[in-house]
């Protein structure tokens, strides 16, 4: 009796555990045909497997192998033969090269809109064309279509930019070398203009920067800055004083970088641009005759107070001044440990610093502004770079007290009893309300309307007295009023040119030996003809950016030191 096969105890005895194949096998009689003849015994044989010999057969009949693939998958428990795994080999090789040739399917990007546009968003309603034509048509008007710097005006109104533009149209067609423009290489460079740069402020930076840059440096505005002062209607009486055009112009550039420049970098890109009311007080250039009136940049009245102010603290006249010139400001209202530290390179800028101990005028302009606004964006981080005396980002109670000490020192030299250092933390941690406990920020500073109070009270004895004179109310009464409210900047800066004003006017008797008032133009005139006009003006100011300083971010988030 037959004994069924083990495992499988529902399988009937005698049958094989392979299905045999349908029909004779016509390759089994001639196997045995062959072994007669070697002489072999026949005997017992061993059962073959039916399903190798069918896919024996597949393997001849399928080159793609997707049968023989699909019978691995289902879990076949065959041995591959030799020749099936070469086949499966190549077979592989050639799926995975397939699927490096096959491109990426499109569908993911096409359904991300673009959102980043660092030359402008691209605008459809642009016509290049027509732009153009109007171009060709204004150069057609000058002889042999060559426009000299006095034609820009009308160029720069028929490719539809502010008047203004017209230098640096002149200087990026390459005026400067021959003179004048040709139309045919005028147009070519506005072309590329217009299909590269889609909004004002990325074809001013394109316009002024060196090639291979995409931002713009101190000494790209010089070109811009000298044609206003040429042709501005504002600054007709600096006509006659060349020596200062310099001065005036390293004045308004240390300005534009202090407001544009809010990664203190020394490098403006197009995003700063945007950001800023440069390109509108550009435009206003055009419209307003009266300079004055562009207090952001350009007044010159602003110019003349910082000159003025840098020329009575530079006594030896080298136009540099060192930690003890720049003590005398304001009747020594600053403490000696912040003077030293704005000598110790935290705030200003170049090697002549750290070597010698001496700062330039463009580093006063920065110190002057920040001074006498300590509300603006700018100033709040330059004297945060300053307290901050480690680096690391925060003002500790320790920094504070380093520079509090000093206070009460000065407070009881002046028979003023000082509050205790414990109490004025207490009213400053009030004012300030800090996110984190023992420690500000400069997030809690730029948030704090009232800045300036607390930075006084640290290195500034004369205003630190001024506001305890004051009720806190008041203070922040003033902070908040509302409309278009004149900055301390301004404040300050119309109150010292009216001194000055009144001081040249007693100072330039008439002949009759009676004191009289000039006018506003004989009054500059007469400073410019004064012999510090005749000094040589210094060397242009060093690019910022070129010491290594912590950085910190501009915007309202605290940064950590890089």
């Amino acid at each position: 009796m037959e004994r069924p096969e083990p495992g499988r105890p529902d399988r009937p005895a005698g049958r094989s555990r392979y299905p045999e194949p349908a029909g004779p096998d016509p390759a089994q009689p001639r196997e045995r045909e062959r072994e007669r003849e070697r002489g072999v015994r026949p005997g017992p044989r061993r059962p073959v497997r039916a399903d190798m010999r069918l896919r024996e057969l597949s393997l001849r009949q399928d080159p793609d192998l997707r049968q023989e693939l699909a019978s691995l998958a289902r879990g076949c428990d065959f041995v591959l033969p030799s020749r099936f795994k070469k086949r499966l080999k190549a077979f592989r090789q050639v799926q995975v090269q397939t699927k490096k040739e096959e491109p990426l399917p499109p569908a993911s990007s096409e359904s991300i809109p673009a959102f980043y546009f660092p030359r402008g968003r691209p605008r459809d309603t642009v016509n290049v064309d027509a732009v153009i034509a109007k171009i060709e048509r204004t150069f057609a008007q000058f002889p042999h279509e060559r426009a000299t710097m006095e034609d820009m005006g009308r160029v720069a109104k028929a490719c539809g930019c502010p008047l203004y533009w017209k230098g640096p149209l002149f200087y990026s067609a390459g005026g400067e070398r021959t003179g004048s423009v040709s139309a045919h290489k005028f147009v070519a460079m506005w072309r590329k203009t217009l299909q590269n740069c889609h909004d004002d402020a990325a074809k001013f930076v394109h316009l002024l920067m060196n090639p291979g840059c995409n931002y713009l440096v101190q000494e790209d505005f010089v070109p811009f800055l000298q044609d206003v002062v040429n042709t501005h209607p504002g600054l007709a009486f600096l006509k006659e004083a060349s020596e200062f055009h310099s001065r005036y112009i390293t004045t308004v550039i240390q300005r534009i970088f202090y407001t544009v420049n809010r990664s203190w970098s020394g490098r403006i890109t197009c995003a700063e641009l945007r950001r800023s009311t440069f390109l509108q007080n550009v435009a206003l250039l055009e419209e307003e005759a009266d300079i004055n009136q562009l207090t952001e940049y350009f007044s010159y009245e602003h110019f003349y107070v910082i000159y003025c102010k840098f020329w009575e603290l530079d006594t030896d006249h080298d136009l540099l001044i060192d930690s003890q010139d720049l003590a005398r400001h304001n009747d020594h209202a600053l403490s000696t440990k912040m003077i030293e530290r704005i000598f110790s390179g935290a705030v200003t800028r170049g090697r002549k610093v750290q070597k010698e101990g001496k700062i330039s005028y463009a580093d006063f302009v920065w110190f002057l502004i920040s001074e006498e606004d300590k509300k603006t964006p700018t100033s709040i981080e330059y004297w945060f770079r300053c307290m901050d005396l480690d680096g690391d980002g925060a003002l500790s109670m320790f920094e504070l007290e380093y520079f509090y000490e000093e206070q009460c020192r000065r407070l009881d030299s002046m028979a003023i009893e000082a509050l205790p250092f414990e109490d004025c933390l207490c009213q400053m941690l009030d004012l300030v309300k800090p996110q984190s406990e023992g420690k500000i920020t400069l997030h809690d500073l730029k948030s704090c309307k009232l800045a300036n109070v607390f930075f006084d009270t640290f290195f500034n004895i004369e205003k630190y007295l001024d506001h305890e004179q004051k009720e806190q109310v008041s203070l922040l009464r003033e902070s908040e009023s509302e409309g278009p409210e004149l900055s301390d900047w301004e404040k300050y800066a119309a109150e010292e040119y009216d001194i000055l004003v009144a001081e040249e006017a007693a100072g330039e008797p008439w002949e009759d030996g009676y004191e009289a008032e000039l006018s506003p133009v004989d009054q500059k005139l007469s400073v410019l003809r004064s012999p510090l006009a005749q000094r040589p003006f210094f060397e242009a100011p060093s690019a910022l950016g070129t010491v290594d300083l912590y950085e910190y971010a501009c915007d309202d988030a605290d940064v950590q030191p890089s």
